[in-house]
C-alpha cells in the first residue's frame, strides 16, 4: 500500500489520502459523508476517463507512461492494485470479472495485431481462478500472537481484513518464499505498519515495531 499522502494529485487529493489513511479527522458526520461521496464520484469519473484515454491518448504518451514499469516498483504495485480494485468491485457486487477482462484483452490483441503485424487475428482468452484455503485469518492471528512466522501474503490478508491490530506486536517474523513474486512488498507492508524491515538470511525477514531492537 502506498501511504505517501503528498504525491501529486491523481484521482485522490492529498486530503482524500489523509482521510482514507485515518490521518485526517472530520469534525462532523456530514463532513465525513461528503468526503466519501466526493471520492466515489472521482473514482467513477476517472473510470469513465479511461475510455477516452484508450482511444484518444497518443501512442507516445502511453509509451512514456508505461515504459518504466519494469523499474518503477511503486507504479507496478499501483497497476496490480488497480486490477485488484476492479476485480473486488465486480465480483463482489454482481458483475463477472471475466465479462470485463476477456473483451478488454481480446480487443487489445486485435488492435496490436492490426497495428504491429498488419493482420487480423482470432483471439481465444481463457480466464480461470482456483482458490484453495490454506489458512484462516483466525489461524494467522493466533500464529502472530504466538510469535510464529507468517508469509507476506498472510500478513497482507490480516491487515486488509482490518479487525486485527498487527502493530500490537514488537516484531513480526515473515517467511520469504518463492511464490511471493508479484505479491505484497515487504517494504510496503513494513511502511504501512510504521515498522523497520530487517532481512535475516534468504528465507526470513523481521518487521520491528515498538521497542523491538533485535531481529
Amino acid at each position: 500500500m502506498n501511504t505517501d499522502i503528498d504525491r501529486e494529485r491523481g484521482i485522490l487529493s492529498p486530503a482524500d489520502r489523509a482521510y482514507l489513511l485515518g490521518e485526517r479527522e472530520m469534525s462532523h458526520e456530514q463532513s465525513k459523508r461528503n468526503a466519501e461521496a466526493r471520492i466515489r464520484r472521482r473514482v467513477r469519473a476517472a473510470t469513465l476517463d479511461f475510455d477516452l484515454l484508450l482511444h484518444a491518448l497518443p501512442e507516445k504518451d502511453r509509451k512514456q507512461t508505461f515504459e518504466k514499469t519494469t523499474t518503477d516498483e511503486a507504479f507496478l504495485d499501483g497497476l496490480r492494485a488497480m486490477v485488484a480494485f476492479v476485480y473486488l468491485g465486480t465480483e463482489t457486487y454482481g458483475v463477472d470479472f471475466e465479462d470485463v477482462i476477456v473483451p478488454a484483452i481480446r480487443s487489445s490483441e486485435e488492435y496490436l495485431a492490426a497495428t504491429d503485424e498488419n493482420a487480423a487475428v482470432s483471439v481465444d482468452v481463457t480466464f480461470d481462478v482456483e482458490t484453495t484455503v490454506e489458512s484462516s485469518l483466525e489461524g494467522i492471528a493466533a500464529r502472530l500472537d504466538a510469535g510464529e512466522p507468517i508469509t507476506s501474503r498472510e500478513l497482507f490478508s490480516v491487515i486488509m481484513e482490518g479487525t486485527y491490530d498487527a502493530t500490537q506486536h514488537e516484531r513480526i517474523t515473515v517467511v520469504r518464499v518463492d511464490d511471493d513474486d508479484g505479491g505484497p512488498s515487504l517494504e510496503r507492508l513494513a511502511t504501512y505498519l510504521d515498522g523497520e524491515l530487517t532481512v535475516v538470511g534468504d528465507s526470513r525477514a523481521v518487521i520491528r515495531l515498538g521497542s523491538a531492537t533485535d531481529p
